[in-house]
């Protein structure tokens, strides 16, 4: 009889994190500012201030957050986050976060930014949200423009 309930209770747990993409909406990640700080001659440290967004009715936290930064559809570096963050229900929080570029990848972009024109940015990746019943791995891709 115990071992009967321990599988039906596995079976309910797995039934509901399964359920999660119904009950879970999916957070929204806005880029609304981007800063450089020189790290060395050949590097810069730059600074993503993401705005994330949860819509849902329920405390989220951000567990993982891995992701990659492209500058006119060039690489110039990626990171992750190290340390868990957590975002309250249907609140935004803006989170920072870290990329180390060097400036022999930057290429084209580094032109656009010396002349003020607009530069376009894309950053993907994927992030691991968790709620009180499970965690859940969506990749997420957000693209815009920069103005200086």
């Amino acid at each position: 009889m115990k071992k009967q309930s321990l599988v039906s209770l596995f079976a309910l747990s797995m039934l509901l994190v399964s359920c999660l993409n119904w009950v879970m909406e999916t957070p929204s990640i806005v880029v609304s500012e981007i800063s450089l700080s020189p790290r060395s001659l050949t590097e810069v440290n730059l600074f993503l201030g993401l705005d994330v967004q949860n819509p849902n009715r329920f405390d989220l936290t951000l567990r993982s957050f891995e992701y990659t930064v492209y500058l006119n559809d060039e690489k110039i570096g990626s990171g992750h986050l190290e340390k868990e963050i957590m975002i309250p229900a249907s609140a935004t929080t803006r989170v920072q976060v870290p990329v180390i570029a060097r400036f022999k990848d930057w290429g084209k972009s580094l032109k656009t930014i010396v002349t003020g024109e607009k530069l376009p940015y894309k950053i993907e990746g994927k992030a691991v949200i968790k709620a009180a019943f499970g965690s859940h791995e969506f990749p997420f891709s957000k693209e815009g423009h920069i103005n200086h």
